[in-house]
């Protein structure tokens, strides 16, 4: 898999083809169309709002909490949405596979982009969010772009991991979708860290660590609260700081690998 290669004139005109089919077909015969990509993640937020601050009151102790916690929901929607898309791709795509050859990959980032265009529609909420409760947003929130980055290019190395795997064992979507679950619950998606703190500071170190908690603390940090968001920078420190950007690294290496080696035999196995 060469990068260059993505970027010709060829390529780029299929992989948009793909994205604009992908999204079109997403929402086709549905009344409200394009609008449920914004529906989706205020709904899951107001329902979490109202169990986990108006019940059980998890985040009182967090600065601009509501924000905080729909910022949180965006981000891990757009995680489980790009990779459980690249996760069906191939499969999705086989007819297609088996009659006209191309390079495996773009269906796959074709998947992931479509994700990417609905967290951009996502954040577009969620600013409008950060005007209503006042929070200004200064210069430190343009780190926003490469930490996005940084999670799509985390989110596509495990698409293209999972794609190829689901080729050979179709039984991959359903244990993806148990381990979501319960990585949902390890990450500080709906309680603030510092509740984790309180029990095990070791354990929150963990909880840090994984790629997807750094860019949503890391987030939170430059858009929501530099108060109550804690980060790899201002609690962890040291070496171990760049664990999550090696994890990355080395998923997203190892993916890739993997996908190209497989790619082979796509058009025989599906």
């Amino acid at each position: 898999m060469k990068i260059s290669n993505i970027f010709s004139r060829r390529n780029r005109i299929l992989l948009r083809e793909l994205v604009v089919t992908d999204f079109k077909l997403r929402y086709q015969g549905s009344a409200l169309g394009y609008l449920w990509s914004l529906l989706k993640p205020l709904f899951l937020f107001a329902i979490l709002y109202v169990v986990f601050d108006q019940f059980l009151r998890l985040g009182r102790d967090v600065e601009h909490f509501p924000v905080y916690l729909l910022l949180g929901v965006v981000l891990w929607s757009f995680f489980t949405e790009a990779t459980t898309n690249g996760l069906q791709s191939i499969i999705n795509r086989g007819a297609l596979i088996r009659k006209i050859n191309f390079p495996k990959y773009i269906i796959v980032i074709s998947g992931t982009i479509s994700s990417l265009i609905n967290l951009g529609l996502n954040l577009i909420v969620v600013f409008i969010f950060l005007l209503i409760a006042g929070i200004p947003v200064g210069i430190e929130g343009l780190l926003i772009f490469p930490l996005i980055a940084e999670l799509y290019i985390f989110a596509l190395g495990i698409a293209f991991f999972l794609a190829a795997l689901n080729v050979k064992y179709r039984d991959t979507g359903h244990l993806w979708e148990i381990f979501l679950q319960a990585a949902f619950y390890a990450t500080p998606i709906l309680y603030p860290l510092q509740m984790v703190i309180s029990e095990s500071a070791s354990t929150a170190t963990v909880l840090l660590l994984n790629p997807v908690a750094q860019v949503v603390q890391d987030i939170r940090y430059v858009l929501v609260t530099q108060k109550d968001a804690i980060t790899v920078w201002n609690y962890v420190g040291g070496w171990k700081v760049f664990i999550p950007f090696i994890i990355v690294v080395i998923v997203t290496l190892v993916a890739a690998l993997y996908f190209k080696r497989h790619s082979r035999r796509f058009a025989e196995e599906i």
